[in-house]
C-alpha cells in the first residue's frame, strides 16, 4: 500500500523559514519516479511549486520560488522535502506531496500519482 505522509507547516513570520516533509512509504517492488510540492492558495489556481527526479536528482522551479525554495529527496528513507527560505505573505497556501511511482510488472512499469494531505503554511507580517 502507498502513503505520503505530509509534515511540517505552520505559522511562519515574512522573511522566515520552514521545511516540509513527504514520508513516501511504499511497497518493495515499487519504484519512485519523481516527487512534486504543490501549493494553492486561497482563490488561486494549485500552483506545481517545486519537482525532482529521484533517479537523477534533477530539479525545477516555479518562477515564484526560484532560488528561495529548495526541493530534495532522501533515497535511504523515501521522504521527500521542501526547504523554504525568504519566505513571504504570497507564499501561504496549502502545500501538497505528489509522488509519480509504481510497480515493475512483467518487465514494463506502471506508474501513477499518489497524492500525500495538505498542510497549511502561513506566513505572517
Amino acid at each position: 500500500q502507498v502513503q505520503l505522509i505530509t509534515s511540517g507547516g505552520g505559522v511562519v513570520p515574512a522573511v522566515g523559514s520552514l521545511r516540509l516533509s513527504c514520508l513516501i512509504s511504499v511497497p518493495r517492488t515499487y519504484t519512485i519516479f519523481s516527487g512534486t510540492w504543490l501549493r494553492r492558495a486561497l482563490g488561486k489556481e494549485r500552483e506545481n511549486v517545486a519537482s525532482i527526479d529521484w533517479r537523477s536528482d534533477t530539479t525545477s522551479y516555479s518562477d515564484s520560488v526560484q532560488s528561495r525554495f529548495t526541493i530534495a529527496r532522501d533515497l535511504a528513507n523515501t521522504t521527500l522535502y521542501i526547504q523554504k527560505n525568504s519566505l513571504n505573505p504570497e507564499d501561504t497556501a496549502i502545500y501538497s506531496c505528489n509522488a509519480r511511482l509504481g510497480p515493475l510488472v512483467h518487465g514494463s512499469y506502471l506508474p501513477d500519482h499518489y497524492w500525500g494531505q495538505g498542510t497549511q503554511v502561513t506566513v505572517s507580517l
